[in-house]
């Protein structure tokens, strides 16, 4: 299968230098613990943030932070894309009998970011524990890293995008995507009304994290059946993601145009 084959020339064009690979991956891995290090000073000094504990906050943060590195190991020619655009090579890929949208995808397989994942699993397992949920749980944990997978490639996706109006929308969307990675991490009751908005309504954050695991854990008035439901969320705003990518290349015009 083409795809299976455009992974594996990306993963033995990094495993090249082996030594290099796994020092970044350790370091990805070691440096997202300044996160959830955060996190911990501040319940160690407060205890319960509006009722929430460490552990169930960070059952949150463990579905954000692996949703995300997923998404970004396999974004990493949407999150480069602009280059392409700014160089005119995004012309040789639209004479190729492929979709632009699939060759921008397996561009390159940033495998690196199994360090943050690692860590978003650690946390996740780490917090399951302390909380003594049923394993049945699990189901709807993995269904809500999909979930925030599904989003955050779509930010990457519209990052792109925008590139075809806005050669340096790199910071802009950085905005969104770190931005939003680290506002997912906590409770969205916690924010004003605006903010609670626009992660739920317009960038469905709290929909693959936040609601999710506050049905889960029975905080609110959001039955189970309705939490699990939450995350498709993720899915919906990537197919809008995509739509989007498709007006955009509707619109290009050829550098040498």
């Amino acid at each position: 299968m083409l795809f299976w084959k455009l992974i594996s020339v990306s993963l033995r064009s990094q495993m090249q230098y082996k030594s290099s690979f796994f020092m970044l991956s350790l370091s990805h891995f070691l440096g997202t613990f300044v996160d959830i290090l955060g996190i911990w000073i501040l319940f160690d000094r407060f205890k319960l943030v509006q009722g929430w504990t460490f552990p169930e906050v960070g059952l949150i943060y463990g579905i954000m932070n692996t949703g995300f590195a997923l998404a970004e190991a396999f974004s990493r020619g949407f999150d480069t894309f602009a280059q392409l655009i700014k160089y005119g090579d995004f012309d040789r890929l639209l004479l190729r009998p492929l979709s632009s949208l699939y060759q921008v995808a397996l561009r390159e397989l940033h495998a690196m970011r199994i360090g943050r994942f690692l860590q978003g699993i650690v946390v996740l397992v780490w917090s399951f524990s302390q909380l003594s949920l049923p394993s049945s749980s699990s189901a709807l944990i993995v269904f809500s890293i999909l979930g925030a997978a599904f989003l955050f490639y779509g930010l990457f996706v519209i990052q792109a995008t925008v590139s075809f109006w806005i050669i340096e929308a790199l910071e802009l969307m950085n905005v969104a995507t770190y931005g939003g990675l680290q506002t997912g991490q906590y409770p969205i009751s916690i924010y004003d009304k605006t903010f609670r908005f626009i992660f739920t309504f317009v960038i469905p954050i709290a929909c693959v994290g936040y609601y999710p695991v506050a049905s889960l854990l029975q905080r609110g008035s959001i039955p189970l059946w309705l939490g699990a439901l939450f995350p498709l969320a993720g899915l919906v705003f990537l197919l809008l993601a995509c739509q989007f990518w498709h007006f955009g290349v509707r619109h290009y015009r050829s550098t040498g145009s």
